[in-house]
């Protein structure tokens, strides 16, 4: 997640470090806060890996700066992240919201498409948060009333999220 949003990022502008984890961490902070120990080896490593350049800059104060910016390899590492998703990033919810924040960088709408239809195919199957045997259970069966609540606002949720795919399925196979 962290890598995606940071190849993602960097796609769009080159960026110093300081705005970068700013950016992630409005994206994902409420879930995962990105620290400095955290997001710096991971600019490291993509660096070694050629996906990233570093340029060192004059900044508004004295201090010089370092800038961040997509090498070619990295723009090819993005859109192939894009294209193939792991599993977790389909079926985790705020792993699936980073993928489709930076999902127009694939320029495919076939790709695009297919991508959602992993994510429509996940919310299709009948589950629950809460089972019977290997039975999902459904809101209108609990008595717990916070239980209820957490299964009536997925239902709500996941309601929402089909129409919007279903809508930008259509959209995009007709772009094709």
């Amino acid at each position: 997640m962290l890598e995606l949003s940071i190849l993602g990022f960097l796609c769009e502008a080159p960026l110093h470090g300081y705005e970068l984890r700013k950016r992630i961490t409005a994206l994902t902070g409420h879930v995962r806060p990105v620290g400095e120990s955290t997001l710096y080896p991971a600019l490291k490593r993509l660096e070694k890996a050629g996906l990233l350049a570093r340029e060192t800059q004059q900044g508004p104060a004295a201090a010089p700066r370092h800038v961040l910016s997509l090498t070619a390899t990295g723009r090819l590492e993005l859109r192939r992240r894009l294209a193939e998703p792991e599993d977790t990033e389909i079926t985790d919810e705020n792993r699936w919201f980073v993928l489709l924040t930076f999902l127009r960088h694939l320029d495919d709408p076939a790709a695009q498409a297919g991508v959602l239809r992993r994510r429509l195919a996940f919310l299709e199957e009948p589950a629950s948060f809460f089972y019977d045997g290997d039975r999902p259970l459904r809101a209108e069966e609990l008595d717990d009333p916070f239980r209820r609540g957490v299964l009536t606002v997925a239902r709500a949720t996941s309601e929402a999220e089909l129409a919007w795919l279903r809508a930008t399925l259509a959209e995009l196979d007709r772009a094709s």
